[in-house]
């Protein structure tokens, strides 16, 4: 199946460079248009209905009409000259309220509106809310609904805060907006030169990278743009599939599967060039599209395989309760899918078509390329497998150490940007009121025969909130139009996106609503702090399930697809080494060095999924190669200081690709995000140059060919196989080594 489809593609290479073209410009203009149409903004939607915090919002979009992607926000107005409020104040600003609440805000659209972008226009829901104790300001309620992160969304709320602001000017008073929408669109607007800067700087990083290493403008910038066109392309089937079948996506999910599409799009495309430019450099006779026909049909396997485990690793979030980890499991598989099916189609059609131009204008296809460190490292992993082993496990050791103490934050992911004006605001708000005035935790009662409820009787349960340490103020019981149902916020004197508030909400808070709700009601507690105390609790079961479920299933991969027991144990050993040294590396940088309460909740998941699977990527790739090298007669150790010679140089130039990629999340204001693409860049980095170079190989040098047990590698005729070698190594006895053939895991190392 394999090589049928590499075969295609050299045989007939402008077909398929033609078909992707049409599909993947297709398809991706598919993925953009209609991409915010089928995310999912608000996180609570993904807990099972088991939970707390899900029936909560449930009773909210039933009986007080909250829509699953309202956007609340919170406006303050003040005088402009300082003074305080007076009551004609306060009399001015909810009549201008009262304006804005029926005034239509029209979606601006420009040159720039992307095609089939939803018309977000609509009339804001704004209501008073409360004035400060000192009367320095008075809050508004505001709610716009829609997708946060859709540019059209983002837009309106401009058009909306911008008209705000110049009616109340008019009156004397100054505005400001907080939580939320404002919180998006502050920081987007405050980081979007440094994004464009950093997007700009890591393309030239990795462009940089590829001209060091080919010595080609084309080879430098082809993968890249290879890789946009699948990735595109790979996305539009994700939209498209969610589209048919009414799933809706984490908001996060595209970003995910740009990041997870370019680090292994770049890194199959490398495989394939390294291994092109090698055979191109052994068989000067062969003509590009037979070069390219032999080598995409080795290679592809390896490569079927890497992108396996990843698809196996990814699939098993499917078994998750978390409703963000099931949708975004299969969406980054059927992604990688798509990849796959590039890199055995278009890759090797574009390789096919450029031949020997791919390289231009390097003269490395001229000759052999010195040893180079690779081949220095190959020598030395071969010669002391031992020392590079006990070497390996003490880095590893040392980094895993910081697992002792790790603890897990579960917050939202930090408060980001403090300059940005809804920053301000906040600030302005916590001075004079309690910290979660502008995000309250909200009670939600209902009769449990579905019948009215008196929400006179809810005085007692009203007082025991009050009570309870921590709650700044509880504000009265608010009754559903229906009369089924009744609403109290509660004002945490605790940051609502910080542990302390998540502590108070899942503790104190619900033992008193579950103690003193009246007879007969049912009671649920709701809000940011409730939501991300019961995410903790799902997260936390979720963990336990997937991990030995993926760990599992990419075991039996690596068994049935290397035709081996001992190699697949040896592979994810170390690659569960490197996961355990990335995390408590991450726990000590996070903890001791940085201050932060622990590690984000979702560090652990994405270290497993990234540098398991892609480890085991790398893993999987010289694994192969050290496998057909010990195919060659000769000494086990001389085959696998052959594969790391050749394999090295593709996988440390993947592994600081994707490190770049994902290293420039750590510019990024989130510290949540910032954690995730230091540790993930470290991860890999751990991956490419101590497990896939070091550790694996050296362990086939002491295990020799008993490592691929129990189907050994089958040893090649002696005389046709030396004479290749010397045709691409220019002479035998290259690596330094004499044995025999029959003999080689005794081999001694001479020199």
């Amino acid at each position: 199946m394999i090589r049928a489809l590499t075969g295609f593609a050299t045989r007939s290479p402008w077909k398929v460079i033609a078909l992707w073209a049409v599909l993947g410009i297709a398809t991706t203009i598919l993925g953009q248009a209609f991409v915010f149409r089928v995310t999912q903004p608000s996180t609570g939607e993904f807990l099972p209905a088991t939970y707390d915090s899900a029936a909560a919002l449930k009773v909210a979009e039933e009986h007080f009409g909250v829509e699953p992607d309202a956007n609340p926000l919170t406006m303050l107005v003040a005088r402009a000259d300082g003074a305080k409020l007076s009551a004609a104040d306060e009399l001015l600003i909810d009549a201008e309220a009262a304006k804005l609440a029926r005034r239509e805000v029209a979606m601006p659209k420009t040159e720039e509106t992307p095609p089939f972008t939803k018309d977000h226009s609509q009339v804001p829901r704004v209501s008073p809310a409360m004035t400060a104790p000192d009367r320095s300001f008075r809050l508004l309620s505001v709610e716009l609904t829609g997708n946060p992160l859709d540019p059209g969304m983002q837009d309106l709320y401009r058009a909306f805060r911008d008209h705000a602001r110049a009616e109340f000017a008019e009156a004397g008073m100054r505005t400001g907006f907080t939580a939320g929408l404002a919180n998006s669109v502050d920081t987007a607007d405050a980081e979007k030169t440094r994004s464009t800067v950093v997007g700009i700087a890591m393309l030239a990083v990795i462009v940089l990278l590829h001209v060091l290493v080919f010595r080609s403008v084309l080879a430098a910038l082809l993968p890249l743009l290879v890789v946009s066109v699948i990735g595109g392309a790979a996305s539009g089937v994700v939209v498209g599939a969610s589209l048919l079948t009414g799933v809706r996506l984490d908001a996060s999910t595209p970003q995910l599967i740009s990041v997870v599409l370019i680090g292994i799009g770049i890194d199959y495309f490398l495989f394939l060039l390294f291994r092109f430019r090698e055979q191109l450099r052994s068989r000067p006779e062969q003509t590009g599209r037979t070069a390219a026909a032999e080598v995409a049909g080795r290679v592809g396997t390896a490569v079927t395989s890497a992108a396996l485990t990843i698809v196996a690793a990814f699939s098993t979030l499917g078994v998750a309760s978390f409703g963000q980890f099931r949708v975004l499991g299969p969406a980054i598989a059927v992604s990688v899918l798509v990849m796959l099916l590039g890199s055995l189609t278009l890759m090797p059609a574009l390789l096919a078509v450029t031949g020997r131009k791919m390289f231009w204008p390097s003269r490395g296809l001229r000759r052999e390329g010195p040893e180079g460190m690779a081949g220095r490292t190959g020598r030395r992993v071969a010669k002391r497998p031992v020392t590079m082993v006990l070497g390996s496990l003490a880095l590893l050791g040392a980094l895993a150490a910081g697992l002792a103490g790790m603890r897990t934050d579960y917050g939202p992911g930090g408060a980001g940007d403090t300059g940005t004006a809804a920053a301000r605001t906040a600030a302005e708000i916590s001075r004079a009121l309690p910290a979660g005035v502008s995000d309250p935790t909200t009670v939600f009662v209902t009769a449990s025969d579905g019948g009215r409820l008196d929400a006179g009787a809810l005085g007692g349960l009203s007082k025991a909130l009050a009570a309870v340490e921590g709650v700044g103020q509880v504000a009265p019981a608010v009754p559903s139009e229906d009369g089924r149902a009744a609403r109290i916020d509660l004002f945490l004197t605790a940051d609502p996106q910080g542990q302390q508030a998540r502590d108070l909400v899942s503790g104190p808070v619900r033992d008193a609503v579950a103690g003193h709700r009246p007879d007969g009601t049912e009671a649920h507690v709701g809000g940011t702090a409730a939501l991300f105390a019961d995410i903790s609790s799902a997260v936390s079961g979720d963990l336990k399930v997937v991990f030995p479920v993926a760990a599992g299933l990419i075991s039996l991969i690596l068994v049935l697809l290397l035709r081996s027991l001992l190699a697949p144990l040896v592979l994810m050993i170390s690659v569960g080494l490197g996961f355990a040294a990335t995390l408590g590396a991450s726990a000590l940088l996070s903890q001791n060095l940085l201050d932060r309460p622990g590690v984000n909740f979702m560090l652990p998941l994405v270290l497993f999924l990234f540098v398991v699977a892609l480890g085991t990527d790398y893993n999987i790739l010289i694994g192969d190669r050290i496998r057909e090298e010990m195919e060659k007669p000769g000494p086990a150790r001389a085959a696998v200081a052959r594969a790391v010679r050749h394999t090295a140089p593709a996988i440390a130039t993947a592994g600081l690709v994707l490190a770049a990629s994902f290293g420039s999340l750590a510019v990024n204001p989130n510290p949540g995000t910032q954690e995730i693409g230091c540790a993930t860049a470290l991860g890999i980095m751990l991956s490419a140059f101590v497990l896939s170079i070091v550790l694996v190989p050296a362990l086939a040098a002491l295990l020799g060919r008993s490592m691929w047990w129990p189907v050994r590698p089958r040893r090649t005729d002696r005389t046709a196989v030396h004479s290749g070698e010397n045709r691409h190594d220019g002479h035998t006895g290259h690596d330094g080594y004499t044995g025999c053939a029959d003999d080689e895991e005794r081999a001694v190392p001479v020199g």
